[in-house]
Protein backbone atom coordinates (compact mmCIF):
# COMPACT_ATOMS: atom_id res chain seq x y z
CA UNK A 1 0.00 0.00 0.00
CA UNK A 2 1.06 3.34 -0.78
CA UNK A 3 -0.37 5.80 1.45
CA UNK A 4 0.82 9.01 -0.23
CA UNK A 5 -0.86 8.13 -3.33
CA UNK A 6 -3.72 6.87 -1.28
CA UNK A 7 -3.80 10.24 0.15
CA UNK A 8 -3.30 12.27 -2.94
CA UNK A 9 -6.46 10.01 -4.59
CA UNK A 10 -8.42 11.27 -1.56
CA UNK A 11 -7.63 14.95 -2.19
CA UNK A 12 -8.35 15.03 -5.60
CA UNK A 13 -11.41 12.79 -5.92
CA UNK A 14 -13.48 12.21 -2.52
CA UNK A 15 -16.16 13.59 -1.09
CA UNK A 16 -15.61 15.91 1.85
CA UNK A 17 -16.95 13.27 3.94
CA UNK A 18 -14.23 10.63 3.77
CA UNK A 19 -11.35 13.23 2.99
CA UNK A 20 -11.82 13.79 6.92
CA UNK A 21 -12.70 10.37 7.55
CA UNK A 22 -9.36 9.14 6.12
CA UNK A 23 -7.38 12.06 7.33
CA UNK A 24 -8.44 11.26 11.23
CA UNK A 25 -7.76 6.67 10.13
CA UNK A 26 -4.21 8.05 9.21
CA UNK A 27 -3.94 10.75 12.68
CA UNK A 28 -4.02 13.67 10.74
CA UNK A 29 -7.50 14.18 11.08
CA UNK A 30 -9.90 17.11 12.89
CA UNK A 31 -12.71 14.72 14.32
CA UNK A 32 -15.01 18.53 14.85
CA UNK A 33 -14.50 18.75 11.54
CA UNK A 34 -15.21 15.11 10.78
CA UNK A 35 -19.00 14.91 12.80
CA UNK A 36 -19.53 18.34 10.75
CA UNK A 37 -19.09 16.98 7.31
CA UNK A 38 -21.47 14.15 8.50
CA UNK A 39 -23.57 16.59 9.70
CA UNK A 40 -24.00 17.87 6.05
CA UNK A 41 -26.29 14.96 5.69
CA UNK A 42 -28.53 14.83 8.06
CA UNK A 43 -32.28 15.99 8.89
CA UNK A 44 -34.36 17.80 11.24
CA UNK A 45 -35.96 13.69 12.35
CA UNK A 46 -32.36 13.00 13.46
CA UNK A 47 -32.04 10.70 10.30
CA UNK A 48 -29.75 10.99 7.35
CA UNK A 49 -30.08 11.28 4.00
CA UNK A 50 -28.96 13.58 0.88
CA UNK A 51 -26.89 10.30 -0.60
CA UNK A 52 -24.52 9.56 2.66
CA UNK A 53 -25.43 5.96 1.00
CA UNK A 54 -23.78 6.62 -2.53
CA UNK A 55 -27.03 4.89 -4.03
CA UNK A 56 -29.47 6.44 -2.12
CA UNK A 57 -29.19 9.95 -3.78
CA UNK A 58 -32.61 10.66 -1.91
CA UNK A 59 -33.16 13.86 0.50
CA UNK A 60 -34.97 11.81 2.91
CA UNK A 61 -33.87 9.80 6.04
CA UNK A 62 -33.66 6.26 5.61
CA UNK A 63 -32.22 2.96 7.61
CA UNK A 64 -29.31 2.81 5.16
CA UNK A 65 -27.25 6.02 5.74
CA UNK A 66 -28.26 5.03 9.18
CA UNK A 67 -25.42 2.64 9.08
CA UNK A 68 -22.30 5.00 7.27
CA UNK A 69 -23.38 7.51 10.25
CA UNK A 70 -22.64 4.66 12.65
CA UNK A 71 -19.18 4.27 10.95
CA UNK A 72 -18.45 8.13 11.49
CA UNK A 73 -19.47 7.87 15.15
CA UNK A 74 -17.25 4.60 15.47
CA UNK A 75 -14.70 6.75 14.46
CA UNK A 76 -15.17 9.89 16.72
CA UNK A 77 -14.12 7.31 19.37
CA UNK A 78 -13.28 7.94 22.13
CA UNK A 79 -15.85 11.17 21.75
CA UNK A 80 -19.31 10.49 21.42
CA UNK A 81 -21.64 12.96 19.74
CA UNK A 82 -25.54 13.19 21.13
CA UNK A 83 -26.63 12.27 16.81
CA UNK A 84 -25.43 9.10 17.71
CA UNK A 85 -27.96 8.37 20.60
CA UNK A 86 -30.78 10.62 18.39
CA UNK A 87 -30.25 8.54 15.05
CA UNK A 88 -31.45 5.49 17.26
CA UNK A 89 -34.38 7.52 18.52
CA UNK A 90 -35.13 8.31 14.54
CA UNK A 91 -34.44 4.16 14.16
CA UNK A 92 -37.04 3.72 16.98
CA UNK A 93 -39.54 5.58 15.21
CA UNK A 94 -39.53 3.95 11.70
CA UNK A 95 -39.02 0.36 13.48
CA UNK A 96 -41.79 -2.09 12.57
CA UNK A 97 -44.05 -4.17 15.44
CA UNK A 98 -41.22 -7.32 15.08
CA UNK A 99 -38.55 -5.35 15.80
CA UNK A 100 -36.74 -5.03 12.32
CA UNK A 101 -36.19 -1.93 10.22
CA UNK A 102 -37.76 -1.87 6.21
CA UNK A 103 -35.02 -1.99 4.01
CA UNK A 104 -36.23 1.38 2.77
CA UNK A 105 -38.80 4.01 3.51
CA UNK A 106 -40.71 5.63 0.76
CA UNK A 107 -38.98 8.07 -1.52
CA UNK A 108 -40.58 11.04 -2.77
CA UNK A 109 -36.96 11.83 -5.21
CA UNK A 110 -35.81 8.88 -6.57
CA UNK A 111 -33.07 10.28 -9.12
CA UNK A 112 -30.46 8.44 -8.65
CA UNK A 113 -31.31 6.14 -6.58
CA UNK A 114 -30.93 2.34 -7.28
CA UNK A 115 -33.81 0.16 -7.56
CA UNK A 116 -33.51 -1.91 -4.86
CA UNK A 117 -33.99 1.03 -2.56
CA UNK A 118 -36.92 2.58 -4.58
CA UNK A 119 -38.62 -0.54 -4.98
CA UNK A 120 -38.35 -1.62 -1.36
CA UNK A 121 -41.21 -2.51 0.46
CA UNK A 122 -41.74 -0.16 3.77
CA UNK A 123 -43.92 -2.59 5.63
CA UNK A 124 -41.37 -5.43 5.61
CA UNK A 125 -38.48 -6.24 8.09
CA UNK A 126 -35.01 -6.26 6.54
CA UNK A 127 -32.24 -8.75 8.21
CA UNK A 128 -30.00 -7.28 5.92
CA UNK A 129 -30.16 -3.77 6.52
CA UNK A 130 -31.43 -4.18 10.51
CA UNK A 131 -28.55 -6.32 10.74
CA UNK A 132 -25.84 -4.66 9.39
CA UNK A 133 -27.28 -0.91 11.08
CA UNK A 134 -27.14 -2.69 13.91
CA UNK A 135 -23.80 -4.27 14.32
CA UNK A 136 -22.13 -1.01 13.40
CA UNK A 137 -24.19 0.52 16.11
CA UNK A 138 -22.96 -1.87 18.36
CA UNK A 139 -19.24 -0.75 17.51
CA UNK A 140 -20.40 2.77 18.25
CA UNK A 141 -21.92 1.58 21.67
CA UNK A 142 -18.39 0.04 22.91
CA UNK A 143 -17.69 3.86 23.61
CA UNK A 144 -20.85 5.41 23.79
CA UNK A 145 -23.04 4.51 26.75
CA UNK A 146 -26.12 6.37 25.39
CA UNK A 147 -26.24 4.23 22.31
CA UNK A 148 -25.52 0.61 24.54
CA UNK A 149 -28.18 1.19 26.37
CA UNK A 150 -31.04 2.54 23.92
CA UNK A 151 -34.11 -0.11 23.83
CA UNK A 152 -33.65 0.22 20.24
CA UNK A 153 -30.49 -1.21 19.59
CA UNK A 154 -31.97 -4.51 22.05
CA UNK A 155 -34.90 -4.50 19.97
CA UNK A 156 -32.84 -4.91 16.35
CA UNK A 157 -30.39 -7.25 17.79
CA UNK A 158 -33.08 -9.60 19.12
CA UNK A 159 -34.90 -9.33 15.74
CA UNK A 160 -31.90 -10.19 14.01
CA UNK A 161 -30.96 -13.47 16.13
CA UNK A 162 -34.15 -14.60 16.53
CA UNK A 163 -34.21 -14.22 12.54
CA UNK A 164 -31.03 -15.86 11.90
CA UNK A 165 -32.12 -18.91 14.40
CA UNK A 166 -35.26 -19.56 12.12
CA UNK A 167 -34.58 -19.50 8.57
CA UNK A 168 -32.44 -20.96 6.51
CA UNK A 169 -30.85 -19.97 3.15
CA UNK A 170 -29.63 -16.62 3.93
CA UNK A 171 -29.13 -14.48 0.67
CA UNK A 172 -25.23 -13.78 1.15
CA UNK A 173 -25.76 -10.10 1.67
CA UNK A 174 -28.09 -11.04 5.18
CA UNK A 175 -25.74 -13.82 6.12
CA UNK A 176 -22.46 -11.37 6.08
CA UNK A 177 -24.10 -8.37 7.79
CA UNK A 178 -25.32 -11.03 10.16
CA UNK A 179 -22.09 -12.62 11.11
CA UNK A 180 -21.20 -8.64 11.50
CA UNK A 181 -23.98 -8.31 14.21
CA UNK A 182 -22.86 -11.69 15.63
CA UNK A 183 -19.24 -10.73 15.88
CA UNK A 184 -19.89 -7.31 17.60
CA UNK A 185 -22.16 -8.93 19.98
CA UNK A 186 -19.61 -12.23 20.61
CA UNK A 187 -22.15 -14.14 20.15
CA UNK A 188 -20.11 -17.66 19.53
CA UNK A 189 -22.69 -19.72 18.99
CA UNK A 190 -24.62 -17.95 16.28
CA UNK A 191 -21.26 -17.07 14.72
CA UNK A 192 -20.41 -21.28 14.55
CA UNK A 193 -23.91 -20.98 12.65
CA UNK A 194 -23.49 -18.57 10.66
CA UNK A 195 -19.89 -19.86 9.97
CA UNK A 196 -21.13 -23.29 9.28
CA UNK A 197 -23.00 -21.90 5.89
CA UNK A 198 -19.25 -20.23 4.27
CA UNK A 199 -17.02 -22.36 2.73
CA UNK A 200 -13.57 -22.63 3.66
CA UNK A 201 -12.24 -20.43 0.89
CA UNK A 202 -14.64 -17.66 1.89
CA UNK A 203 -16.06 -16.53 -1.54
CA UNK A 204 -20.25 -16.62 -2.13
CA UNK A 205 -21.54 -15.43 -5.19
CA UNK A 206 -23.79 -12.60 -4.98
CA UNK A 207 -26.72 -13.88 -6.50
CA UNK A 208 -28.61 -10.51 -8.36
CA UNK A 209 -25.51 -8.90 -8.37
CA UNK A 210 -22.83 -8.57 -11.17
CA UNK A 211 -21.81 -12.03 -12.61
CA UNK A 212 -18.52 -11.73 -11.33
CA UNK A 213 -19.65 -10.15 -8.02
CA UNK A 214 -18.36 -12.07 -4.46
CA UNK A 215 -18.79 -11.87 -1.17
CA UNK A 216 -15.01 -12.74 -0.11
CA UNK A 217 -13.56 -13.53 3.64
CA UNK A 218 -12.71 -10.28 4.52
CA UNK A 219 -16.25 -9.12 3.64
CA UNK A 220 -17.45 -11.26 6.25
CA UNK A 221 -14.55 -10.62 8.67
CA UNK A 222 -13.21 -7.39 8.07
CA UNK A 223 -12.08 -6.94 11.76
CA UNK A 224 -8.22 -7.94 12.94
CA UNK A 225 -8.68 -9.65 16.47
CA UNK A 226 -12.21 -10.03 16.27
CA UNK A 227 -13.77 -13.91 16.51
CA UNK A 228 -15.20 -13.51 13.07
CA UNK A 229 -11.73 -14.09 11.61
CA UNK A 230 -11.03 -17.50 13.17
CA UNK A 231 -13.91 -18.34 10.58
CA UNK A 232 -11.42 -18.67 8.12
CA UNK A 233 -7.68 -19.93 8.20
CA UNK A 234 -4.74 -17.34 8.55
CA UNK A 235 -3.13 -18.50 5.07
CA UNK A 236 -6.69 -17.41 3.25
CA UNK A 237 -6.97 -14.22 5.06
CA UNK A 238 -3.18 -13.24 4.58
CA UNK A 239 -3.98 -13.73 0.93
CA UNK A 240 -6.80 -11.77 0.96
CA UNK A 241 -4.92 -8.91 2.47
CA UNK A 242 -2.30 -9.44 -0.11
CA UNK A 243 -4.90 -9.24 -2.71
CA UNK A 244 -6.53 -6.01 -1.06
CA UNK A 245 -3.22 -4.73 -0.98
CA UNK A 246 -2.50 -5.35 -5.01
CA UNK A 247 -5.49 -3.92 -5.93
CA UNK A 248 -4.37 -0.33 -4.98
CA UNK A 249 -4.91 1.46 -8.48
CA UNK A 250 -1.98 3.65 -10.18
CA UNK A 251 -4.03 6.81 -9.00
CA UNK A 252 -3.84 5.79 -5.71
CA UNK A 253 -7.58 4.56 -4.71
CA UNK A 254 -9.03 1.35 -4.63
CA UNK A 255 -12.43 0.29 -6.33
CA UNK A 256 -15.85 -1.42 -6.13
CA UNK A 257 -16.97 -4.87 -7.84
CA UNK A 258 -20.66 -3.62 -7.69
CA UNK A 259 -22.90 -1.75 -9.74
CA UNK A 260 -23.06 2.23 -8.93
CA UNK A 261 -26.46 3.87 -10.37
CA UNK A 262 -25.37 7.43 -10.57
CA UNK A 263 -21.74 9.06 -11.86
CA UNK A 264 -21.76 10.41 -8.61
CA UNK A 265 -22.19 7.11 -6.68
CA UNK A 266 -19.27 5.71 -8.92
CA UNK A 267 -16.95 7.87 -7.85
CA UNK A 268 -17.79 8.53 -4.10
CA UNK A 269 -18.34 4.52 -3.51
CA UNK A 270 -14.13 4.97 -4.60
CA UNK A 271 -13.34 6.96 -1.90
CA UNK A 272 -15.58 4.89 0.34
CA UNK A 273 -13.48 1.97 -0.85
CA UNK A 274 -9.97 3.57 -0.06
CA UNK A 275 -11.16 4.39 3.35
CA UNK A 276 -12.42 0.91 3.79
CA UNK A 277 -9.04 -0.28 2.15
CA UNK A 278 -5.98 1.48 4.35
CA UNK A 279 -8.18 0.65 7.32
CA UNK A 280 -8.24 -3.18 6.85
CA UNK A 281 -4.29 -3.30 5.64
CA UNK A 282 -3.34 -0.71 8.48
CA UNK A 283 -5.34 -3.59 10.98
CA UNK A 284 -3.46 -6.53 9.62
CA UNK A 285 -4.20 -9.67 10.74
Amino acid sequence: MDLKRASDFMATHARTLDRRRFEVLTGQGDRDALLAALNGYRNPDGGYGHGLEPDLRSRTSQPGPALHAFEVFEELAPVTAPEAAALCDWLESVTLPDGGLPFALPISDPAGCAPFWTGADPAASSLQITAVVAAMAHRVAVHDKAVAAHPWLGRATRFCLDEVRKRKGLHVLELAFAVWLADAVEDGGTLALLGAQIPESGFVHVEGGLDDEMMRPLDFAPRAGRPARALFAPEVVAEELRRLDEQQLDDGGWSVDFASYSPAAELEWRGYATVKAVSVLTAGI
